[in-house]
């Protein structure tokens, strides 16, 4: 980045007379009504007027100087740094012919630092970074949360949606919701970082619910019908005779939820529970079953 005190020859710190006598001093000698044709000129003399509107505006060399050429440049774009900057005045006070790029019609030039200029690329402002907690149902289902933003003493309130299907670690980008520029003209972004909470039931796999269900050992010889939950409630899930330990089971449609409006299955993951011990009605059964061949 740019140093605006090298720009105009100075060192860090300079005062405000050196700066203002180096500025009309390269002011002269790269004016382009001396330097008709010369595109080398043309861009030096933009870039010292460029430095002095900085250093010689009081608040914008204090920014300067506190945050270096590169926060500076993050807070201030190209029409924040011309603002209040009259090359006319300033250069009839050095007996030089006024602004070169006041129109087309004068060198040639147009006036880089009117709104009529081309676009130029402004200054990034930095985002706001917030984060934002949710559960996990939240996070499967969508939900919307109020984020409060403080804004120069005062605290703003602004709703952000947060979309279904949503996972731990993303972040949600809003435009416009951010720090205004120095001039007021433009408002930065929000970055919202989400956090989703774990559930002591669900878990996830990409667009599927997983949740897990303890069955008896007869329940999987046999076969039953349980209950389990889901994010839409209650449901029944019928277990098939002979279902092996760690077995899935698919409940269409009660999964995430997402914004085309589709939404993922639940997979119902069946732990067969083998008892620690057994009691002195259960024992002969099983090792009559073991005579079996069980």
């Amino acid at each position: 980045m740019k140093n605006y005190y090298s720009v105009l020859g100075l060192p860090n710190g300079a005062s405000d007379d050196e700066i203002k006598k180096a500025y009309r001093k390269l002011a002269m000698k790269y004016h382009p009504d001396r330097n008709e044709g010369n595109k080398k000129a043309e861009d030096k003399f933009k870039g010292i007027s460029e430095a002095y509107a900085v250093l010689s505006d009081k608040k914008k060399r204090n920014q300067y100087d506190q945050h270096g050429s590169e926060g500076f440049h993050q807070k201030y774009s190209q029409e924040d740094i011309f603002s209040d900057f009259d090359m006319d005045d300033i250069l009839r006070g050095f007996g030089g012919g006024g602004n070169p790029f006041q129109g087309q019609e004068r060198s040639g030039f147009g006036n880089p630092f009117s709104h009529g200029r081309p676009p130029q690329r402004e200054a990034q402002i930095a985002p706001v970074k917030k984060e934002c907690s949710i559960s996990f149902e939240e996070a499967a289902m969508g939900c919307q949360r109020t984020i409060s933003i403080a804004r120069n003493g005062t605290h703003e309130e602004t709703n952000v949606k947060i979309p279904s299907g949503i996972v731990h670690g993303k972040v949600i980008r809003v435009k416009g919701k951010g720090q205004t520029s120095i001039a007021g003209n433009r408002r930065g972004d929000l970055h919202l970082l989400i956090h989703v909470h774990p559930h002591p039931l669900f878990r996830r796999e990409g667009k599927d619910v997983v949740v897990d269900a303890e069955i008896k050992l007869t329940q999987a010889l046999l076969g039953a019908t349980i209950e389990v939950e889901t994010l839409s409630g209650i449901k029944s899930v019928k277990i098939p005779p002979g279902t092996q330990n760690g077995t899935k089971l698919r409940l269409k449609g009660v999964g995430v939820k997402f914004s085309s409006g589709t939404r993922g299955d639940q997979l119902v993951r069946l732990v067969v529970k083998i008892p620690k011990e057994l009691t002195q009605e259960q024992l002969p059964h099983i090792q009559f079953l073991q005579g079996t061949g069980i």
